[in-house]
């Protein structure tokens, strides 16, 4: 103590004032922040990282909101809080959040946790670098490059580009805009201004991040053709040459084709060799989002799923879905190799992206986002990727759509279980009748009672928090379940038990 007063008074003796503040030293308390730190991670590794596969934990402590700001204390003072009470309040964070590593997480498309894909956030966490120039991200900019050239290798270019994103919407909005500047280059000089009318076209069971891009881009929304799916949620290809003929009839400019691999809710895979074909008859753009479906690309079994992607002129491949790792890992994937996707977004900043640096300046590859900071997302692809091989990635997949396909047999065998359709991916959508709707006429009364049921079921799980499941109703269909199979850590009777306990939470409806 007296060593601390003795420094903190030579200090004073020594100080340098400027508008009343002493400039003398660091004001942060480097030990205190380091012991908080410390104690913090024993939390994480506890109640996070150790319950990860815990089935008899909670998928989530359900609270109501204003119950939840409650417990939370969410309110900000003018003076900080203690260390103890900051620890609490991680303990608090923890308990009432969603574990979207437990095993019964079933929600969305993504879920689980991959241990090397962790540490690598850790670690970009720890050192907050950005991704825009060799100088100031050396080593993540390397990273970044080599796995958009094996994801290029999947994909079956080759050669190609690329760049991560903060999320598949933002890859698809990166890919209408390269379109329409490969269709129309004037159009980042002059704007919108003295252009045709222009008309793109995807399917009726596309992403809704396509709508929101042609909003975003100035495009509209009323010039996104959706074209007509088959019973399965496919594109057809038939409907899509008469749109794109409809379109030119009509005095427009065709552009773009995004075709889907993977829809969100019924995990369809479009006809993708029979869409390039119209698009290099018509020539057009060819993008695939490929952010759901992408990844059985890795598997040798399951690859057959994106025949002809190897067509297109962009993809969007999440690889924070079904490979897990972790959000946000989203790629941008572009078969050119002439630098359009830096010709078409560049600003050629000054302060950023000198010419006549010391080092080759091609690896500055920021000119190519349309973000200045930017995260080392392919960082966690890549740590994971050493650590499991491609053989490992692989393994995950398949594994994966193993246990989409025992779920679907088991399904065939319960009474009050209903399949929409094969499935051919992870996605498996299904109703559940209760006992007493099962004898009910198929009608109008039948389906609007049934429409009922999944949302009383999905509070009920909820609340009681044994596990998760997303329902919606469909194209015209009433609401019904959709499982997804993603994470390692699910088991077959993980499966066993979901079945088990939407019989358990339904048995008095």
């Amino acid at each position: 103590v007296s060593i601390c007063k003795q420094e903190m008074l030579q200090k004073k003796k020594n100080a340098v004032l400027v508008d009343g503040v002493i400039l003398n030293g660091p004001i942060t308390d480097s030990k205190a922040g380091e012991k908080f730190v410390e104690e913090a991670c024993k939390i994480i590794m506890e109640e996070i990282i150790r319950k990860a596969d815990d089935v008899t934990e909670k998928v989530c402590e359900w609270r109501a909101p204003e119950t939840l700001k409650q417990i939370l204390d969410l309110e900000m003072r003018d003076t900080g809080e203690s260390h103890q009470k900051l620890l609490q309040l991680c303990q608090d964070v923890i308990q009432y959040s969603v574990k979207t590593s437990h095993p019964r997480f079933f929600n969305q498309l993504y879920a689980g946790i991959d241990y090397y894909s962790l540490v690598a956030r850790f670690i970009t966490e720890a050192l907050n670098p950005s991704v825009y120039t060799y100088e100031v991200s050396p080593v993540f900019l390397l990273v970044e490059e080599a796995v958009i050239k094996k994801m290029i290798e999947f994909i079956g270019w080759e050669e190609g580009d690329g760049i991560f994103n903060p999320g598949g919407s933002v890859s698809n909005m990166y890919a209408m805009n390269l379109a329409r500047y490969k269709f129309c280059p004037e159009i980042k000089e002059k704007g919108l201004s003295g252009l045709p009318r222009l008309v793109l076209f995807t399917s009726e069971e596309c992403h809704y991040s396509m709508k929101k891009a042609a909003s975003f881009l100035g495009i509209g929304t009323e010039n996104v053709y959706f074209i007509k799916t088959d019973e399965r949620g496919k594109m057809i290809p038939e409907e899509l040459e008469k749109q794109v003929q409809r379109a030119r009839k009509e005095g427009s400019a065709p552009f773009l084709v995004c075709a889907t691999a993977g829809t969100t809710v019924l995990g369809a895979f479009d006809p993708l060799d029979k869409i390039a074909d119209i698009c290099e008859k018509h020539g057009l753009w060819l993008h695939v989002d490929a952010s759901w479906g992408g990844s059985a690309l890795i598997s040798r079994k399951h690859c057959k799923l994106l025949h002809g992607i190897h067509r297109a002129d962009s993809v969007a491949w999440n690889p924070h879905k079904m490979l897990l790792a972790g959000i946000q890992c989203c790629a941008l994937l572009v078969k050119d190799n002439s630098g359009l996707l830096k010709k078409c977004y560049s600003a050629k900043a000054a302060y950023l992206f000198q010419q006549d640096k010391f080092y080759d300046v091609s690896y500055d590859t920021g000119d190519k986002s349309v973000q200045c900071s930017r995260r080392p997302d392919a960082f966690k692809f890549w740590l994971m990727w050493k650590a499991l091989g491609t053989a490992g990635l692989e393994e995950r997949v398949n594994r994966a759509l193993a246990l989409a396909r025992y779920l679907v047999e088991e399904i065939k065998k319960r009474e009050g279980f209903q399949l929409l359709l094969e499935p051919e991916y992870a996605n498996v959508c299904f109703w559940y009748i209760p006992p007493s709707l099962r004898k009910m006429e198929d009608g109008p009364e039948f389906w609007q009672k049934l429409h009922q049921v999944a949302p009383v079921i999905k509070e009920r799980m909820m609340k009681k928090g044994s596990m998760m499941l997303g329902y919606q109703p469909h194209q015209g269909k009433v609401n019904f379940f959709r499982q997804v199979v993603i994470s390692p850590q699910v088991s077959r009777e993980d499966m066993d038990f979901l079945l088990d306990e939407i019989e358990l939470l339904a048995k008095d409806l």
